[in-house]
């Protein structure tokens, strides 16, 4: 008697493999790992953005007033702009950007220098003074206006160059206040440089000085770039310390000649006001565009080694 044995189907599977899933199960999968990610994204940019260009909706409307802008780009005129330059406002950018060219260029410089030192070099007092350096950061500059001003006005009888109502002057200030941060962040990376590169430059007769500006300094760009880059921005739009230095408005930078603009606020030239800051920011994004390339590098190479 024949006995039928029944076949069961293959299965199409292959060992091991996973079943594939449907597209419902991919998409929430796609939304909880990476699609919460695309509309935070969507939310910041759009957060952002949107104050910009109210901003230069404001800047194109010549009535002059922000309510009048809410209808954004409902008018467009460059009647703003033509009219800055009979307010002053291109005294004002020029005060600006010397300061802050000078100011950026003079922290690199001085930072670069004690940052060296202190680590290059073992001398009595080292530590002392790099705790020292850090204590002084922890208060603001804010808490020295008076004695600045105070010091500034001794000053005019011996050094009038360094006085109030000086671009000097309030560079002098600014280098002060931004010495002791700057070295502290240079002095992360310059420990990052092999010492031997100094006693193999040592040992074919370098000075100390050829150490420093043929070696060292090309090794250490990104964070030179970074400190200057930092330094631009925070003098380009400081108003406290300049708004007590500078007191005639031929001598006032950008930040006190915008605030006046604005410090009336129901007669305030707002359509002048949104005009000069777009154009105030322009320098601030083109450095940042330019120079994009070393922040990244320059702020966290040097945390691999204190």
């Amino acid at each position: 008697m024949a006995t039928t044995t029944s076949v069961e189907p293959r299965s199409s599977a292959v060992p091991g493999s996973r079943p594939r899933a449907s597209a419902p199960v991919r998409f929430g999968r796609w939304c909880k790992e990476l699609g919460w990610r695309h509309l935070v994204g969507v939310v910041t940019i759009v957060f952002c953005v949107l104050p910009l260009l109210y901003v230069l909706s404001a800047s194109l409307n010549p009535s002059g007033t922000l309510t009048g802008s809410n209808d954004l780009f409902s008018t467009i005129s460059g009647a703003n702009y033509g009219a800055l330059w009979s307010k002053g406002f291109g005294d004002w950018a020029r005060n600006s950007i010397i300061v802050a060219v000078v100011t950026s260029i003079g922290t690199v410089l001085m930072g670069a220098a004690a940052a060296y030192a202190f680590s290059r070099y073992r001398f009595r007092g080292r530590r002392g003074t790099l705790t020292g350096l850090l204590l002084v950061q922890m208060f603001p500059q804010l808490l020295a206006v008076v004695a600045i001003f105070l010091l500034l006005i001794n000053l005019k009888d011996v050094f009038p160059l360094l006085s109030t109502n000086s671009l000097p002057g309030l560079i002098a200030v600014y280098l002060g206040g931004a010495l002791g941060v700057n070295t502290f962040l240079l002095y992360g990376f310059f420990n990052t440089v092999p010492r031997e590169l100094d006693e193999a430059a040592r040992i074919d007769g370098a000075t100390h000085a050829q150490i420093f500006w043929t070696i060292i300094m090309p090794l250490v760009t990104p964070i030179l770039v970074v400190v200057g880059l930092l330094s631009f921005i925070s003098t380009y739009g400081e108003f406290i310390i300049a708004k007590t230095v500078l007191t005639s408005s031929s001598k006032w930078t950008l930040a006190i000649g915008l605030y006046t603009w604005a410090s009336d606020e129901r007669n305030a030239p707002w359509g002048l006001f949104a005009a000069g800051a777009v154009l105030a920011a322009i320098p601030i994004v083109l450095l940042t565009l330019f120079l994009q390339k070393y922040i990244v590098s320059g702020l966290v190479s040097g945390a691999v080694k204190g």
